[in-house]
């Protein structure tokens, strides 16, 4: 069997360009290393079915790594499985310069075929696990602002006891310093950090520096990219960051680039390393219309308004980045010096700055946009988490922050969710006492809520209910995230701020 699949594995690679035929006996030999074989037949081999969902080569290096277990070479848990199919993937794995070569080859011809070829090649190594992310629940519902992605993560595999034990017990590691940093490509990882054999980064140049393009491994939505800085530095908003954006978007025009904020709780998971999110997927946000013209003094030139939606987003557009860039810079120093105290919005409080913005770069037509989302994220005691975070009756369905993926009106809720909503459905469908599950006791009150909604909830029509609640729950996070609401007092209170650019 470890001859078959290890067969299968090969031609695998050769059909999907991973590996080239003259390195067929080279890589064989490579993977019989791994499995402590001194020998090798020949044997016949069935070809592994190539689909969208990579099924087959799931189930290939299913069997190599339970071949692994039994021969004692690693342990049987998660961590160590996902460790060593890793290994066995760059077995199949062409150098970095290759891939990087490949890469503008194609770029050559157009950016579109560049970034083509790239997706499926960190698809086809695995880096991207597909059949792990066939696994998220997606859906979409409407609402006021247009339709909104809503998605359950299930990609990220739970950590099992044996890897929690044996992190603990595990000396220290400051390398690579984050999941970001160039030092990952090619390392080896550990049971705390995932390991990236498979993984090959394009250098690129951003704003004179040294920046990687890569994808993420969970793919939240198609072509789900990072551009990371080169160098281990925070995440921060400024006028570099909107010259990045843009230097970006030139050199990729089909691609959008947006950043998460620079400040706790409404900024992203990973603040410590200057970071970028983009990719080829258009989101409720950039379909929303600017539902108010503005006009802003000595940019007269820039096409400016407030776009109709539930966070509070300023859209400047004009053919010239470089003015989109300079107004950007402008709006941004007011924004982190403003207060209004009618509307809740404080610059800082005992000398902590709470005003930021998520920015979104993208190009339409021959026309530069840039949407400016402003952010603050004071606390109170009633909003010990943030007043424009989600508020505590809906965190039983997210609680946590509102990143740059979420206020482009994409969900990316916890895994925790798809069996409490499997639960849930089966007790309204029963009529049994939610409050009697402790599993699900969180969902009560919501589920009381809009129960009067519905005459008749049924096993047939009860996912898509819940469904349907989840999706405008999250459209509410999104209103609690908004600095400025979308009602008459807001609007006032937003155009104060306009006026004062």
């Amino acid at each position: 069997m470890l001859y078959e699949n290890i067969k299968k594995l090969v031609e695998y690679g050769i059909r999907t360009g991973l590996t080239p035929e003259c390195e067929r006996i080279y890589t064989i030999n490579l993977l019989l290393e791994m499995f402590h074989e001194d020998s090798y037949e020949d044997v016949e081999a069935e070809e592994i079915v190539i689909d969208e969902e990579g099924c087959g080569l799931e189930q290939v290096l299913a069997e190599l790594l339970d071949e692994a277990v039994k021969r004692g070479i690693i342990e049987d848990s998660i961590g160590y499985r996902d460790l060593f199919d890793t290994k066995i993937m760059n077995c199949l794995m062409p150098r970095p310069a290759q891939v990087q070569k490949e890469f503008w080859e194609h770029y050559a011809h157009s950016p579109e075929e560049a970034t083509e070829f790239y997706y499926k090649f960190s698809r086809d190594s695995d880096y991207i696990r597909r059949y792990r992310v066939k696994k998220d629940m997606k859906w979409k519902v409407d609402s006021p602002y247009g339709e909104i992605d809503i998605t359950i993560n299930l990609s990220k595999p739970e950590k099992d006891p044996k890897a929690i034990a044996a992190a603990k017990n595990a000396k220290n590691s400051s390398y690579p310093k984050c999941q970001l940093c160039m030092e990952n490509e090619g390392y080896a990882g550990r049971l705390d950090h995932p390991a990236r054999e498979n993984h090959r980064i394009i250098p690129i140049t951003i704003n004179g520096g040294k920046w990687g393009f890569q994808y993420s491994p969970y793919v939240y939505y198609n072509e789900h990219c990072i551009v990371f800085n080169g160098e281990h530095i925070p995440m921060k908003i400024d006028r570099a960051a909107f010259t990045k954006l843009f230097d970006f978007v030139k050199q990729f025009p089909h691609y959008f680039l947006g950043s998460n904020a620079d400040l706790p709780i409404v900024g992203g998971s990973i603040l410590s390393h200057d970071h970028f999110q983009g990719g080829h997927y258009t989101f409720a946000m950039a379909k929303a219309p600017m539902e108010k013209a503005v006009t802003i003094p000595g940019y007269e030139d820039v096409e400016a308004g407030i776009v109709k939606w539930p966070l509070s987003v300023l859209r400047i557009r004009h053919k010239d980045e470089k003015r989109l860039i300079d107004l950007a810079d402008h709006i941004l120093g007011v924004w982190r010096d403003y207060t209004d105290e009618a509307a809740f919005i404080y610059a800082e409080t005992d000398g902590e700055p709470h005003n930021t913005i998520t920015p979104i770069a993208r190009k339409v037509g021959d026309i530069y946009e840039l949407d400016l989302t402003l952010r603050n994220n004071i606390t109170t005691e009633e909003h010990p988490l943030g007043v424009y975070h989600p508020h505590a009756q809906y965190h039983n369905i997210k609680k946590e922050n509102i990143g740059l993926i979420e206020v482009m009106g994409l969900a990316v809720l916890p895994a925790r969710l798809k069996e409490e909503l499997e639960i849930l459905a089966d007790y309204l469908v029963e009529g049994k006492d939610i409050r009697s599950n402790e599993k699900i006791e969180k969902h009560a009150a919501w589920t009381e809520a809009f129960l009067p909604k519905y005459e008749n909830i049924t096993r047939e029509n009860v996912m898509d209910i819940l469904k349907e609640e989840v999706g405008q729950t999250f459209v509410h996070v999104l209103e609690d995230a908004g600095v400025y609401k979308c009602t008459e007092e807001g609007r006032k209170a937003f155009m104060r701020f306009v006026e004062k650019l």
